[in-house]
């Protein structure tokens, strides 16, 4: 067995039980890995310096295939759901030896040691051991790169092995189908197999430290992202997939923290990674130049079309998946914040892609409309985007992250409202999506005028005596009257209807999505948040 790279002595590969017949390269460069992948056809490099793969059949994460070992650990902890699938505890020791036998028969294997958490009290020590090596470049592009030094004394705290072209017998394993991720608290590994989708890396993490940090430090975890203005005041951004959670994090006018998942503590917020995780599909340099200008060298294209002949990446092709995606390192974002912390959150912003086109553009959120909203996790898919649905199409997904959160919502809901409480948080609804009618009628709220109710709200410019208040009808949440640069007909989202009725209606039958989905955390839930649920009819003319 032959090593090479830096690692630590101390630490050998056989500890992680792999007897591995092939080369293993421990945290091997970028460079070294780009090249690997190419030279095995694995990858190809764009016109722009990105190595393009391709994940295979999975090109995005398969929720029904994730699940979680019941163990002391977890038995009475875990929320068990359809997010939360129970694994039996005596089916995962014999997977994992077939997985690490796998492993074990490849010509070459790839160990990269990374942390996950910017503060040092929490951060864990993670070590990915990979079939390809397009697995460990995203590796170390999305979790925080140790120092040599670091290296040197690297003792793993949870191992996770990567085999995508490993399948799995659901009849002896255990699995639903041939693709597996399996999280073991007990054991602190996680097998991934069946799939070469990067991201179930990156959310096995995720999910471990969304149950750590509350069950032993008491420490919020949030997917969300955030930066810090020029005086030192932090944001943060919740949201679904394409609301617009990393493209309004990344503002040239404020330094990234981070752009998917942090933790919040007594200090402040930290960043659990080292990189982002963008979705590329019609991405431009003139709407989203912070993260246009990061797919370069270093960074790994996953699912994209070049342009017919060329090697220039077409973002505006999706006939492999809407869900194109870019991996890059946070240094890849000129004014990225490098120890990726920041203080307490002054705002808070919860974004949604609402496509019944309802929503105010922007609203201030009560502390129990806040925590109504937190637990509800609203956004819409529309028409055309998956198989079936021909018209918007509601999603809720608890705290904005639900397939990620082991423990019950309310804990995590609870611990938002106490840090909102403590530091007089203020917090927002943003409608990134439709109006003036649903999705196929009105037009998309521009990203301008998104960037600047933001961005006034930032400001201080949308203070209780600065400028005048309504309360939406059916939602109560307060939609002020003017916003610097925006114009002042599509805050008020009724009158952009050309149909009064219309919207009458598409707003009733949202209202009533959003009780429905309610329904099964009303019996946890203190009244004062029940009490912040949307009206069911208009209370005023």
């Amino acid at each position: 067995m032959k090593e090479t790279g830096t690692r630590n002595p101390a630490a050998p590969i056989a500890t992680d039980g792999i007897d591995a017949r092939g080369t293993i390269y421990y945290n091997a460069t970028p460079e070294k890995l780009i090249e690997h992948s190419v030279r095995a056809h694995e990858g190809i490099l764009a016109d722009n310096g990105a190595l393009a793969i391709r994940t295979g059949t999975f090109t995005g994460r398969s929720p029904k295939d994730k699940f979680c070992v019941v163990d002391d650990m977890t038995r009475d902890e875990v929320d068990w759901n359809a997010f939360n699938q129970r694994f039996v505890e005596e089916k995962f020791a014999p997977l994992r030896e077939e997985v690490r036998e796998h492993l074990g028969q490849q010509d070459k294997l790839y160990v990269m040691d990374v942390f996950a958490g910017a503060d040092p009290a929490y951060r864990l020590k993670v070590r990915v051991i990979a079939e390809f090596p397009w697995s460990a470049q995203f590796a170390h592009n999305m979790f925080l790169r140790p120092t040599a030094a670091e290296l040197e004394t690297f003792e793993a705290d949870w191992t996770i092995y990567c085999a995508p072209t490993f399948k799995a017998t659901p009849e002896v394993h255990g699995t639903r189908q041939g693709n597996f991720s399996i999280i073991s608290f007990g054991e602190s590994q996680i097998l991934i197999g069946g799939s070469g989708y990067t991201g179930e890396i990156k959310k096995g993490i995720f999910t471990v430290l969304n149950f750590l940090l509350p069950v032993k430090h008491g420490v919020l975890p949030m997917h969300c992202s955030a930066n810090e203005g020029d005086d030192g005041t932090t944001s943060i951004f919740f949201g679904l997939s394409g609301t617009g959670k990393t493209t309004l994090s990344a503002d040239p006018e404020r330094a990234l923290i981070g752009d998917d998942e942090h933790g919040w503590d007594a200090h402040g917020v930290f960043n659990f990674e080292g990189g982002c995780y963008a979705k590329t599909i019609d991405l431009t340099e003139d709407k989203e130049p912070d993260i246009f200008r990061a797919v370069r060298h270093g960074a790994i294209l996953e699912n994209i079309v070049f342009k017919e002949g060329t090697r220039e990446v077409d973002f505006t092709d999706s006939s492999l998946t809407e869900n194109t995606r870019v991996s890059y390192p946070i240094h890849h974002i000129g004014n990225a914040k490098a120890e990726s912390r920041g203080g307490h959150p002054h705002n808070i912003f919860f974004l949604t892609c609402d496509a019944f086109g309802v929503l105010p553009p922007i609203s201030r959120l009560t502390k129990a409309q806040a925590m109504y909203h937190f637990i509800s996790g609203y956004t819409a898919k529309v028409a055309g985007t998956e198989a079936g649905i021909t018209e918007p199409t509601a999603t809720f997904s608890a705290c904005f992250g639900a397939p990620f959160l082991p423990l019950h919502p309310a804990r995590y809901a609870t611990m938002l409202g106490e840090q909102v409480d403590a530091h007089d948080v203020d917090v927002w609804l943003v409608n990134t999506g439709w109006s003036g009618g649903a999705y196929g009628t009105g037009n998309r709220i521009s990203l301008k005028y998104t960037r600047a109710m933001v961005r006034a709200a930032l400001a201080g410019e949308l203070g209780q005596d600065s400028t005048e208040w309504t309360a939406d009808e059916r939602f109560g949440v307060q939609v002020p009257a003017a916003v610097p640069g925006v114009p002042a007909e599509i805050l008020d989202v009724r009158r952009t209807w050309a149909d009064g009725d219309a919207f009458d209606r598409a707003a009733e039958k949202l209202v009533g999505l959003f009780h429905k989905n309610f329904e099964r955390f009303a019996e946890e839930t203190p009244k004062e948040i029940l009490a912040a649920e949307p009206k069911r009819e208009r209370v005023a003319a």
